[in-house]
């Protein structure tokens, strides 16, 4: 089924009332397979999907957030909100005294918010693309977050923020899975503002946290697999009690603290997707050093009991963030240096 650029809406044979399932995420994917993390910097929307196509294994449906602000992930999860107002450079205002978590919520594709996804799958369908597909949205805890700094109260904010986040996962999920009907699907909920989950100020306790990102993922976890990023440092074992199949991070040496966790997550048979190319800081210093950055942490791994093989066979890469916030020239060479990476583990 073809995406219509304008409308959002899908164009093509009805489906019949018998549907072969589609074979989940995890059964087809190639174990260090490079995957995309959300943003890409380009301004032109089908350039973005002709980049995305080519630079990853894992088809990666980009948000632009350089081309509109109105791509960027709040934005994207308040649209269609009654009391919020997206104004015509992508700004975002809101109308606290409007908000209603009982309101419905419009999925509206058609709007210049969706523009980078939209592209992308319209170029997958037109092409016929066969594989599996990963596509990002922010979580319910940071779009909570966002609406409590806006002035919403917490009995507002992230009762809202979870409603809000379930509504556009399903329709964004059903979405894909008209115009891509053989691709199994990896839908990763995205969690920016999490670093300060364990603090006395955070807003909500971590066990209302971890309630919020399981009610997210049980939207559509009938429909597609679901992972969960985050950028910073954080406690796993919230995050893993949400209930994720995958766990999408930077690979840094802070996580071979909580080597007991990821073992026990990989052994329930969850996949890592190891952000091993830095995408903040200074960018370079080739895949060689790359690589072995990403060995060294698994070898500390494995001397607290990881199993070896399975972070080998249970793993994809990718940077470690997006990369909206660079240049394409600069995308190119991290995109390159993670399928250089991906090559180096699968020739161990």
């Amino acid at each position: 089924m073809v995406v219509d650029d304008a409308t959002g809406s899908g164009a093509g044979p009805a489906r019949s009332g018998t549907t072969t399932p589609r074979p989940s995420f995890l059964d087809v994917i190639a174990p260090a397979a490079t995957v995309g993390v959300g943003s890409l910097p380009h301004r032109d929307s089908t350039a973005a999907a002709e980049f995305s196509l080519d630079a990853f294994e894992v088809l990666t449906m980009p948000s632009l957030p350089r081309r509109s602000p109105a791509e960027a992930p709040i934005a994207q999860a308040l649209v269609g909100t009654p009391g919020v107002t997206l104004g015509q450079y992508g700004t975002v205002a809101i109308d606290v005294a409007r908000l209603d978590p009982s309101a419905e919520v419009s999925t509206e594709m058609w709007r210049d918010t969706f523009t980078g996804f939209r592209a992308c799958l319209r170029l997958a369908s037109d092409i016929g693309h066969p594989g599996p597909v990963k596509w990002q949205f922010v979580g319910p805890i940071s779009v909570g977050l966002a609406l409590r700094r806006a002035g919403a109260d917490a009995d507002v904010a992230f009762p809202m923020a979870v409603r809000l986040v379930r509504s556009h996962l399903r329709s964004l999920v059903e979405t894909v899975a008209e115009a891509l009907p053989g691709s199994p699907q990896l839908v990763v909920i995205d969690e920016p503002f999490l670093d300060d989950l364990m603090q006395h100020d955070f807003p909500i306790a971590p066990d209302e946290a971890v309630d919020l990102l399981s009610s997210a993922m049980a939207a559509v976890e009938r429909s597609a697999t679901v992972g969960v990023h985050t950028c910073g440092d954080v406690d796993l074992a919230p995050l893993l009690a949400s209930g994720p199949k995958v766990l999408s991070l930077p690979a840094r040496s802070s996580l071979v603290a909580y080597a007991g966790y990821v073992e026990q997550f990989l052994r329930d048979g969850g996949w890592v997707a190891w952000g091993a190319v830095p995408t903040e800081g200074p960018i370079g210093g080739g895949a060689g050093r790359t690589t072995g950055r990403l060995h060294a942490l698994w070898r500390d791994l494995v001397e607290r009991g990881c199993d070896p093989e399975r972070i080998r066979r249970q793993c994809l890469i990718s940077p470690q963030c997006g990369l909206g916030g660079h240049t394409t020239s600069v995308a190119e060479r991290v995109c390159a240096t993670a399928a250089q990476v991906s090559q180096s583990v699968r020739a161990t």
